[in-house]
């Protein structure tokens, strides 16, 4: 049963661990309320990550007690020491309200009151190590990452409460929005003792980085289907840059793959004679994935943004006559192009909601409270690869039932891929890659390219709530699936189409990979070291953050009780997570200077000391973050530091100083050890873990239970990563293991619908069941 949600009421006591969050759901039409006016940011920042909103001043916890009432959904972020909504006992202070929690490390075990920004969270959640040169410190992706995955999650418990219509307390830890976001940085470890190393950009499973241009530099590679390789030969053919390329031994792709570093040198050369705009223009005739990288500054001007209404406007005091236009949301319901107020005051300091909520009036969507958010919900999921399964494996950790469709005849190359399998000596019903994002599904195996499957898979249509697909754009239509045909065949159902770049727009036919999307959206420009050339990230990061939006796009819908067809750009998902990126040049002109060097990478404009130094033991290290003057005096008396009694701008003026003397501290130290000691006396630290480091070493998460193990009927027992939106009342669980291939297809086709076992028989003899 849907619910009224126009508006939802928001209560943001959220700082920078989960203003994404808070934002996220400013773009689904929340009415969102602050009780403080952002002060101590930037007015880039303030305008990016409040715009929407509105601020009333709260005098005492008796006001802070009557705006509560009145929300339905209170977001809370900080240390778990500064929390206002949660009780010693661990309950909320609000139980009427759906209250939402992120901390640093979550709110219970050993670590609990532990300090974080974004370089000690994406350390100790294992984005830090995936980043950087092999010849330098290891760095976290730009633009707070870390923060905004975890306020992605923050909101997707927001919705996942509302849809089970059971007030309750959302556990989210940073740690683990990250520790869930590393695709094979933990998954290459627990199935073959082994974790990936930074590269400075090479990816390590696929043949895609970032090639130098005529005039900037481009992503792309030759990785994926056959074509991608024959048709890029052939461009490279006619422009006579195919060097030996043509002969016949480089036809096997475990032959390029082997000889990589040559084929990459002649790819540089052809790169290198185009100017950056244009070849990616004429990749996109082509079909091929390559695409130029964007400084965050072109995202306003790009035609397909501009095309769908992504970008957004935003107008009120302190900003120019007009507004500003701004990223706008990865997915929202609202008309397109969104304009917004920025952060305003309620007048004269009053009541933003005048009339409380009745209660009573939102009922649980399953007969049992305490079930799961979403049981009783049936997903049929038509993906592949990694951003369509990380958004079944979420639905599905909350109880929906997902039906996969897979085949030998369109194979997934994280089942069948021997590269993607991680598991040695490994076989398409046990990698290790497929394992971990397909748990909690059924596989039913269906031949799409018969007429015949194509008529089963409309079949299942009524019997299901939500289709999640990402074909090319057109795909659908073509077996007569597109949400006009759906609608006929189930009035209310979800379609969430998850293309490249959306199903429509002067890109819309491109096609993309990780490397591509994340060019496009501005972050991979941001990941040069200063000086250096842009090094893109070597984990499909924008494949989960796309996810992530079609998981709430997904909930708000459920939550609404109605069918739709939501069209989620990967590229838009990845754009909204560039913060102020493309509003500093136009609203900070005297923006202070880069503090960070290309031996300093993780220099910060808010800390100093901010910084990953070494550690005892082969490439260890240590992430520090000191961002006020308590902090500073406390690390002093635990270190001999220069510029002791300095502030923040007089150590900034010493860094270099300051990071060689800690460094040579830090230097002969176990990192674990360290980072203890200096949380223990209230200063940010954390290892910078490895696959490993997470599994094995980390007492923290195995208190919590993060790492679950499902036993697997051919690769035995399996840790599995585990759930990051942690409802109290209606907790999601891992209850299944990955499935066989067309292991459950028998038993959904006699369930839903109804063949018998002739039927089956004959259906398997044509191969369409396989």
């Amino acid at each position: 049963m849907g619910i009224d949600l126009s508006p939802l009421r928001v209560l943001d006591l959220t700082d920078e661990l989960a203003f994404q969050g808070a934002r996220l759901l400013v773009g689904l039409g929340a009415d969102v309320v602050r009780t403080e006016p952002a002060a101590g940011l930037s007015l880039a920042a303030r305008t990016h990550w409040h715009a929407g909103k509105r601020w009333v001043p709260v005098r005492g916890e008796a006001s802070l007690d009557e705006l509560a009432r009145g929300a339905d959904i209170v977001l809370e972020s900080g240390p778990v020491a500064r929390l206002r909504g949660v009780r010693s006992d661990g309950s909320s202070r609000w139980p009427h309200a759906l209250h939402v929690v992120v901390t640093p490390f979550g709110l219970t075990g050993p670590h609990r009151d532990w300090l974080g920004d974004d370089l000690i969270l994406a350390s100790a959640g294992g984005m830090t190590w995936l980043g950087g040169r092999p010849d330098g410190q290891p760095k976290p992706p730009p633009r707070g990452q870390a923060l905004q995955t975890a306020g992605a999650h923050a909101a997707i418990g927001a919705l996942l409460g509302v849809v089970s219509g059971t007030p309750q307390l959302v556990d989210v830890s940073v740690q683990e929005a990250v520790a869930a976001t590393l695709e094979t940085g933990v998954v290459a470890w627990i199935h073959a003792g082994r974790f990936p190393v930074r590269s400075g950009g090479v990816y390590e499973h696929v043949a895609h980085r970032i090639f130098a241009t005529a005039d900037g530099y481009a992503a792309g590679g030759y990785s994926g289907s056959n074509r991608m390789w024959t048709d890029l030969l052939a461009w490279m053919a006619e422009r006579g840059e195919a060097g030996d390329l043509g002969e016949e031994r480089w036809s096997d792709a475990a032959f390029r793959w082997n000889e990589r570093p040559h084929v990459d040198e002649i790819v540089q050369r052809f790169a290198a004679r185009w100017p950056a705009a244009e070849l990616a223009e004429e990749a996109r005739t082509r079909a091929l994935p390559w695409a130029q990288v964007a400084e965050p500054g072109q995202l306003t001007a790009n035609p397909q943004l501009r095309d769908r209404g992504f970008l957004v406007t935003v107008d009120g005091e302190g900003l120019p006559e007009g507004g500003v236009e701004d990223v706008g949301f990865p997915w929202s319901p609202l008309p397109r192009p969104l304009a917004l107020d920025a952060l305003r005051e309620v007048p004269d300091g009053g009541q933003p909601w005048r009339h409380a909520r009745a209660r009573g009036s939102i009922g649980p969507r399953s007969a049992s409270p305490e079930s799961p958010a979403l049981d009783g919900v049936r997903v049929l999921d038509l993906t592949w690869v990694l951003a369509g399964p990380y958004v079944t494996k979420q639905l599905g950790e909350h109880g929906a039932d997902i039906v996969k469709v897979e085949s030998r005849h369109r194979q997934d190359p994280t089942r069948f891929s021997p590269s993607m399998h991680l598991r040695p000596g490994s076989d398409p019903d046990d990698s290790g890659y497929f394992l971990n994002f397909n748990r909690n599904k059924r596989s039913v195996t269906l031949n799409l390219r018969t007429e015949e499957g194509r008529r089963l898979l409309r079949d299942l249509v009524p019997h299901c709530d939500v289709i999640v697909e990402n074909f090319s754009p057109g795909v659908l239509a073509r077996w007569g699936m597109d949400y006009v045909s759906l609608r006929e065949l189930n009035p209310d159902v979800i379609l969430v189409s998850m293309a490249g770049v959306g199903q429509t727009g002067p890109w819309r036919k491109a096609v993309t990979f990780a490397d591509t999307l994340a060019a496009m959206s501005g972050l991979a420009s941001e990941t040069r070291d200063p000086g250096g050339p842009p090094q893109g990230l070597t984990f499909g990061l924008g494949d989960m953050v796309a996810a992530n939006a079609a998981v709430l796009a997904t909930l708000d819908l459920l939550a609404k009780g109605r069918g739709g067809h939501v069209d989620l750009s990967q590229l838009e998902a990845m754009a909204a997570t560039m913060g102020a990126a493309s509003l500093e040049p136009v609203l900070e002109a005297s923006r202070p200077e880069d503090p960070r060097t290309a031996a300093h990478p993780n220099r910060s404009a808010h800390a100093v000391p901010h910084g990953v130094y070494p550690a005892a033991g082969e490439d260890r290290w240590v992430a520090v973050s000191v961002t006020d003057e308590t902090q500073w005096r406390t690390l002093n008396a635990l270190v001999e530091l220069p510029c002791r009694d300095a502030d923040l701008a007089g150590r900034r003026a010493h860094e270099d100083d300051i990071d060689a003397a800690l460094a040579s501290w830090t230097r002969d130290q176990e990192a674990r050890k360290l980072a203890a000691l200096l949380q223990e006396a209230g200063v940010p630290a954390a290892v910078v873990a490895t696959g490993e480091d997470l599994v094995v070493d980390d007492e923290h998460l195995a208190v919590r239970g993060f790492y679950p193990v499902l036993e697997h009927p051919l690769a035995g027992p399996v840790p599995h990563e585990g759930i990051v939106a942690r409802l109290t009342a209606t907790a999601g669980a891992l209850t299944r293991p990955a499935p066989l291939l067309g292991e459950h297809t028998r038993e959904v086709l006699q369930e839903l619908l109804g063949l018998d076992d002739d039927r089956f028989a004959a259906l398997a003899a044509q191969g369409v069941t396989e």
